[in-house]
């Protein structure tokens, strides 16, 4: 029965089918051959033809072997290709936070970050979970500065109006019943040279997504993410990247109009 179950789960899933042809075709041909139904040519050639097949099929899983295997040398060598580990977003994000009980978040103005997760935000906060938020200082010289580093170097009043709606954002946040004093906002008098999502990164199943930022493209920024039991030394690179960073911003208050 577990032999019968595991074959309509690889038929329906398309898997292994020149295996199962094969073995059907070699039962057909025993069958034919012992009740003498067919001659001994049509038998033979039915045989040769059997065969062939098989052959192809181990042709091809040795194929896919030696593929893997030049895969697995060349991580071991450290050769591995950015098409591996780097990304252009961040895929699921919404489903990670939604789980999480620490959150703690770095952007430039975090504009599409908070569009994006405002409402698990708001749900994981009235849950009680932790949210910590820093971007940069929308007073000072920080706008002008993250304008001169992207493709619009002399609008910076670009950025002060998508800080403007961020900060709309995070003021409903920090406002969502039962979140009490559970959400903390920063503002960052530099602009961070990249982006940090850490989702309950004390804990072994943990997460870390970076995003390494653009300067003066528009192409999109480059994406990876961490894990505790596989990236060690980096993982806490990045963990410790956000307690300095987050240790550099001051707390938003009533000069940001937030009361």
């Amino acid at each position: 029965m577990r032999f019968l179950r595991r074959a309509v789960r690889d038929l329906s899933r398309g898997e292994n089918l020149e295996i199962y042809s094969t073995a059907l075709l070699s039962l057909a041909l025993a069958v034919l051959g012992a009740l003498d139904l067919v001659g001994d040519r049509t038998l033979a050639a039915a045989t040769l033809a059997t065969l062939t097949l098989l052959a192809g099929s181990l042709l091809g899983s040795r194929r896919q072997l030696t593929a893997l295997a030049d895969q697995v040398r060349a991580r071991v060598a450290g050769e591995v290709s950015a098409q591996d580990f780097l990304a252009h977003d961040k895929p699921g994000l919404v489903e990670q936070v939604h789980g999480a009980q620490d959150i703690r978040i770095v952007g430039v103005t975090l504009g599409r970050t908070l569009r994006n997760l405002i409402d698990e935000l708001q749900s994981r906060a009235a849950a009680g979970a932790t949210v910590r938020v820093a971007l940069i200082d929308p007073h000072g010289s920080t706008p002008e500065e993250a304008a001169r580093r992207s493709t619009m170097p002399d609008r910076p009043s670009v950025y002060a109006n998508r800080l403007r709606s961020s900060l709309d954002l995070l003021r409903e946040l920090v406002e969502t019943p039962g979140a009490d004093a559970r959400v903390e906002v920063r503002f960052l008098p530099f602009v961070p040279a990249f982006g940090l999502v850490l989702l309950d990164s004390r804990r072994p199943d943990g997460l870390i997504h970076v995003d390494i930022y653009s300067h003066s493209s528009a192409t999109g920024d480059a994406v990876f993410t961490l894990r505790p039991d596989r990236d060690g030394q980096w993982y806490e690179n990045f963990q410790a990247e956000f307690d300095r960073i987050w240790a550099y911003g001051r707390p938003a208050g009533p000069p940001d109009d937030w009361a």
